[in-house]
């Protein structure tokens, strides 16, 4: 997975999605803690992070389904508790909970989202070609009711597109897609971001974040970071990583004074009895003065390599970074569970703190719907 080069726009002053000093509170919980995000069109943008840690509560604050405790979130320049019908008929939205109606076929639901958004009747074109991405052709008369879950999901990122929308939030896409479709999806996200539209997506798996142009890295309400997939594997160790195996155990002592040559960036790890792991600022640059530091040291290297650093390990290592507490160790996560974040069938206003259910479909009518 490659990120793209994003498609540049004349004009970014207004244009794109903005967050600023964003906070959602739900009672006495800070669900969205002091937000900032910045998304220029023609980018994609992807937000990680584990579970309850505010992706949801975020798109919902970003589409103006949720009002914010403070702070403020927008729509190419338009506030987005404003934006009018007009406006909101060029936002595409995919929630968690597909908004669909199961006695409609699959054909029929997806016309019926068109007709919601204002394209003409004559829209078989469009609904064929879309049903053809997602693999739905052949069932196009099957009834949602009578659809897989995975099939309605398909159908449900269908609707999200069948408008041709200028910004686009997709709330976990691909969950419980097979790898080759979801391969399938992402080749369209990029082929819409070229065309100069915005998209954020949230996603449970990690390792998508190479498809996007920006990682926005969220845990406990916070946004970590927002940085280039290829600087999101340099800030799991603060640098780039070097490998070095040795022809015996070093020793405390050893590492020790390996630590103080000034090419090493971070503390030096040994994940294996004759293995180190260095941080330097760059690994090829690096590898000569490891060469002599370890020579100096009477240290024997069998071999030294660039440590790949995957974006799951990035991840692991950024959330797990943030949340240690002062004395060094990690927070208990049982003991600091980040407040539940609402439902995409929650209410419109506050969310869950009236406790209600709503109505997914109602969701999608209210983000873009333009009659």
């Amino acid at each position: 997975m490659n990120a793209r080069t994003p498609t540049p726009s004349a004009d970014h002053s207004a244009a794109g999605v903005r967050a600023s000093q964003l906070v959602k509170r739900f009672g006495d919980d800070d669900v969205i803690k002091s937000l900032d995000l910045d998304v220029e069109p023609g980018t994609i943008v992807g937000l990680i992070g584990p579970s309850g840690c505010g992706k949801t509560t975020t798109v919902r604050l970003l589409t103006g389904l949720l009002t914010p405790t403070s702070g403020e979130a927008s729509i190419n320049g338009t506030s987005s508790a404003d934006l009018t019908a007009t406006q909101r008929s060029r936002i595409g939205y995919l929630p968690q909970l597909p908004a669909l109606f199961p006695d409609l076929s699959l054909a029929e639901n997806l016309s019926f989202h068109a007709s919601m958004y204002g394209l003409p009747f004559r829209r078989r074109r469009r609904v064929d070609e879309l049903l053809d991405w997602v693999e739905l052709s052949a069932d196009r008369k099957k009834r949602v009711a009578d659809a897989s879950g995975g099939m309605q999901r398909r159908l449900a990122l269908a609707a999200a597109f069948v408008h041709d929308p200028d910004v686009v939030f997709l709330d976990e896409p691909t969950a419980g897609i097979d790898p080759i479709l979801r391969e399938k999806f992402w080749e369209r996200f990029r082929a819409v971001a070229e065309d100069g539209k915005t998209l954020l997506v949230t996603t449970q798996y990690v390792g998508e974040a190479g498809e996007c142009d920006m990682v926005g890295l969220l845990s406990d309400g916070e946004l970590l970071l927002l940085e280039t997939p290829e600087n999101l594997r340099r800030a799991a160790f603060a640098g780039e990583v070097v490998d070095v195996t040795l022809s015996r155990p070093a020793t405390d002592d050893e590492l020790a004074r390996l630590q103080e040559n000034d090419f090493v960036v971070g503390e030096i790890e040994r994940p294996a009895p004759k293995q180190i792991r260095i941080v330097v600022e760059d690994a090829d640059a690096a590898m000569e003065d490891i060469g002599g530091a370890l020579q100096a040291l009477s240290l024997e290297s069998v071999e030294l390599s660039e440590h790949v650093v995957d974006y799951d390990e990035a991840f692991v290592r950024v959330v797990e970074r943030h949340r240690r507490g002062a004395d060094g160790e990690v927070i208990d996560e049982a003991s600091e569970e980040p407040p539940a974040e609402p439902s995409d069938a929650g209410s419109f206003g506050d969310g869950p703190a009236d406790g209600t259910d709503g109505d997914g479909g109602e969701e999608v009518a209210r983000v873009g719907a333009a009659r």
